[in-house]
């Protein structure tokens, strides 16, 4: 294993913190009622959203600023809560798992439900002008429940 010199060591944690502030808005851009805008300017111009079967794929920022117009309508509250992340960092390049716990309101045929939704973040990052920005997000859904049914099922 080779060493690593104090300043690779500093420019690793500035990387990760980094990494983390701009997670940390997409979950505020999120809460705020989606907004696609500003969640679309932290990707770059092909990046990629994909939420899988559940939530869809969408590749480059305008296909992800449609998919946020909408969803909105369908969930009216969210509180994202990253928790646990493992960030691996290569240069420009880097990696991050994250574990999202959110409590939401749904709304399903009219109605309001309070859900809670668990996931997994497998996310690639990469530094643009200095800027650390999504390359390719990736959601893993584990339950997406109602909050009186529970998620066992």
């Amino acid at each position: 294993m080779t060493e690593t010199t104090l300043e690779e060591r500093v420019a690793r944690l500035e990387a990760i913190d980094d990494i983390k502030r701009m997670k940390a808005q997409y979950c505020a851009y999120c809460d705020a009622g989606y907004d696609p805008e500003g969640i679309a300017a932290l990707f770059v111009e092909d990046g990629i959203w994909d939420g899988g079967d559940d939530f869809g794929r969408y590749v480059g920022t305008e296909e992800i600023k449609e998919f946020f117009r909408g969803i909105s309508a369908d969930i009216v509250f969210a509180g994202h809560l990253v928790i646990n992340p493992i960030i691996t960092v290569d240069g420009d390049t880097a990696n991050g798992k994250w574990w999202l716990i959110m409590p939401c309101t749904v709304k399903q045929e009219g109605q309001k439900e309070a859900r809670w939704l668990a996931a997994e973040y497998d996310d690639d990052y990469v530094k643009r002008d200095g800027v650390w920005l999504n390359k390719h997000l990736r959601l893993d859904l584990k339950f997406f429940a109602p909050h009186l049914k529970g998620w066992v099922d």
